[in-house]
Parts: C-alpha cells; structure tokens; sequence
C-alpha cells in the first residue's frame, strides 16, 4: 500500500517527503486541509521546516489527500501511538529492539511474545515497523523486567532473528 501511495506524488519528491511525515508520525489532514495529531493542528510551517521543503508544498499535499478518494480515508484515519521505547530506561523498563531477516514471515511476534511470556515477564508493549513503510523493519518489545541472558540467547537463536539490542 505504501507503494502505491508513494507512485500518486511520483512527479514530486517533495510531496513524496510530507506524505512519508504524515505516515512516519501518524498525523492526519483533517476537512479543511490542516495536518493534525487528534485535535491538536500542527502548522504546515513547522512540517515544512523539519522536511525542508516550502509551506506551500504541505498545502498541496494536504490538498492533493483530500481530492483523491482513496487517500482521502486512509489520512483522515491515521493515528499516533504512544511509545515506551524512549521512556523505558526512565521508568526501570527493559526496551529489546529486534531486527529480522524476513519481517514478512508470519508468527514473528507471536513466537518471541511467547517466549517471553513462558518466563513470566510481563510486557508492557509490542511495537512492530511495517514492512512496507520500514527498510529495516523491526520488532521492540517493552517488559517490566530484564531480559536474562538465557532467554535472549533463546531469541537470538531464532531463524528469523538477524540481531538484539536490549536498552
């Protein structure tokens, strides 16, 4: 999907920079335009300036959503989600970040939540990139324990897994 996205503003690698924004972060356009995160309106000179493209480009993309009946619902609908990942260190959370080889294959999360589960760790959250939107997608996992080495040692050895990172 995000392919096809991306091949509407093809004529555009500016346009093609706020869309990957809107997806990245999980703001919305709203009726009239404005790129929002829930009701909060976030102004186009500040999506501008993180991308460095002009506020008209914003404008344009925003408009070109709102035009089109396929994007339209998609970026009417999006929605951020709150991550641990930065705040586990602060909160005595363990933060594993897990890269894989085939982030198609089904069961990753299932496999590596069971795991974990089978030691009574509780988690706090699972995060995984989509394949589509992530060159390197990957799969972080928010516990309220460490991680013993065993068990990451049990997780390394997985077919899928190609490294960990425990924060």
């Amino acid at each position: 999907m995000f392919d096809e996205i991306m091949e509407k503003f093809e004529g555009s690698p500016s346009q093609q920079r706020v869309i990957r924004l809107l997806l990245e972060r999980g703001f919305s356009v709203n009726d009239e335009g404005r790129v929002v995160s829930g009701g909060i309106e976030i102004p186009n000179t500040g999506i501008a300036r993180e991308i460095d493209v002009d506020r008209r480009v914003v404008d344009s993309t925003t408009g070109a959503i709102l035009d089109d009946d396929e994007l339209r619902p998609i970026f009417q609908n999006i929605s951020a989600i709150p991550s641990l990942l930065d705040l586990a260190p602060v909160l005595d959370l363990t933060a594993l970040t897990i890269a894989v080889t085939d982030a198609d294959r089904s069961g990753i999360v299932a496999e590596v939540t069971d795991r974990i589960a089978a030691r009574d760790i509780s988690i706090r959250q699972t995060i995984s990139d989509d394949p589509e939107f992530s060159h390197e997608p990957r799969l972080y996992v928010v516990t309220e324990e460490e991680i013993p080495g065993d068990l990451v040692t049990e997780l390394k050895d997985l077919p899928f897994v190609r490294s960990i990172e425990i924060k």
